[in-house]
């Protein structure tokens, strides 16, 4: 490939991957390309795709038909989660032209300049186990919240779960680095820096399977000190590596936001030990309890799971009446469905799609009824809220330190700026 030409992106899935696409485009525009919006026609086209989206195939075979429509001499790249997990599977879908896997994925740019439209589809991937090394990478101009990834991969064993043969075993930045990045940010004008990963709790886990040398605790107390950076998130953490000493240190921090988001994925410990999830509702309730009575106005999602097999009627109600009780304030519901090579596979009895359905829509009628508790419990408060630069239809958001999303009226002036605004 030569210099002058454009590429475009597009992201399914996580915030990781926002993250990860984000580095890639600065990657190949420092490499020459001219990057593009995904809906413009370019030369190239990279689509990082997620394995936990239930419609992966779906979703990649459309965007690929779209950009065939579009761009039919176009080259089409497919790369992340689904492109490690079946890459055989994603060649074969007319007009890709390469797979890259886990281990590829950041050598992009020197792919492409061996790459020609109509040769075979090529695939370049290894076992998920050769995957050892860590790649850093941020956000940068394509949101207001920046999100910035400390970690990698994940040694869990949940019954449900792709994403270790998708990113490999666990592995981390460094303390010095991460810290580097988010001086160089702070920097960059960034006010805010979401931390990712995909087990971010796990973080001190060096390359090549080294055992932990540092901590996720560790991690937050040196970020508190880079200056120029107002506002820090933990994207997701397990509940039982959010310990006691990391609640208490957001909680007398001026920089880290009172907002976690914490998995659950079950209230019944029968489909927890199913699961294969590594505590119990109690501990659960106990994390839960000490946020709460340290930051009573704390933000907290919680992320649940309906239709796992072995889920009876009575096992749901155990979920509902659970997440009923607990102080959250939003729900991140995900309807079951099956993922090739994972455990889950083997238990019984399957629970029937439509009742999975149905159960889906009991717990997001739930969420609806805790967020709008969580909003009319801060009426009259005055909160400081980051307002994005996005002009929606002449209207703005931002979100309050709990998280509380506000939409107002477009003001140029609030764009990437933190205002205290009076919640009513």
């Amino acid at each position: 490939m030569n210099s002058g030409q454009t590429v475009a992106f597009h992201t399914l899935g996580c915030k990781l991957n926002f993250s990860e696409t984000s580095t890639l485009a600065r990657q190949l525009v420092a490499s020459g390309f001219e990057k593009k919006e995904f809906d413009d026609v370019a030369d190239v086209y990279v689509i990082n795709t997620c394995s936990v989206t239930e419609n992966a195939d779906k979703e990649c075979r459309q965007l690929v038909r779209r950009i065939q429509r579009r761009s039919p001499e176009s080259m089409v790249v497919i790369t992340g989660c689904y492109a490690q997990l079946k890459p055989k599977e994603i060649a074969e879908i007319p007009g890709v032209d390469l797979v890259l896997g886990a281990a590829e994925k950041f050598n992009l740019a020197q792919h492409l300049t061996h790459l020609k439209k109509n040769d075979a589809t090529k695939i370049s991937s290894c076992d998920i186990e050769e995957v050892t090394g860590f790649n850093s990478s941020f956000s940068l101009t394509d949101r207001t919240r920046t999100f910035l990834k400390v970690q990698d991969g994940c040694d869990y064993t949940c019954s449900f779960c792709t994403i270790p043969m998708a990113r490999g075993k666990s592995r981390s930045d460094t303390v010095q680095n991460v810290v580097k990045n988010a001086t160089s940010l702070a920097q960059n004008g960034v006010k805010e820096i979401v931390l990712t990963g995909v087990n971010l709790g796990d973080f001190g886990k060096g390359a090549n399977g080294e055992k932990h040398t540092e901590s996720f605790y560790e991690l937050i107390q040196q970020l508190e000190q880079v200056e120029g950076i107002e506002r820090y998130r933990i994207s997701s953490i397990e509940p039982n590596l959010l310990t006691p000493e990391i609640i208490e240190f957001v909680a007398g921090s001026q920089k880290f936001m009172p907002h976690f988001h914490i998995p659950l994925q079950s209230g019944s410990n029968t489909i927890l030990g199913l699961m294969r999830r590594r505590y119990r509702r109690e501990l659960y309730t106990e994390r839960v309890q000490l946020i709460k009575e340290k930051m009573p106005h704390c933000g907290i999602g919680v992320d649940v799971i309906v239709g796992f097999p072995g889920e009876t009627e009575a096992y749901f109600q155990e979920t509902y009446h659970f997440l009923h009780e607990l102080p959250v304030s939003y729900l991140h519901v995900f309807t079951y469905s099956e993922r090739t090579g994972t455990k889950a596979l083997e238990i019984e009895p399957v629970v029937p799609i439509p009742i999975r359905q149905e159960r889906n829509k009991i717990l997001r009628n739930l969420s609806y009824m805790k967020s709008q508790y969580h909003y009319n419990e801060h009426l009259t408060q005055t909160r400081k809220v980051l307002f994005e630069d996005a002009n929606k239809e002449g209207m703005m958001e931002g979100y309050t330190d709990n998280y509380i999303r506000i939409t107002t009226p477009f003001r140029r002036e609030w764009a990437n700026q933190i205002v205290d605004w009076t919640i009513l």
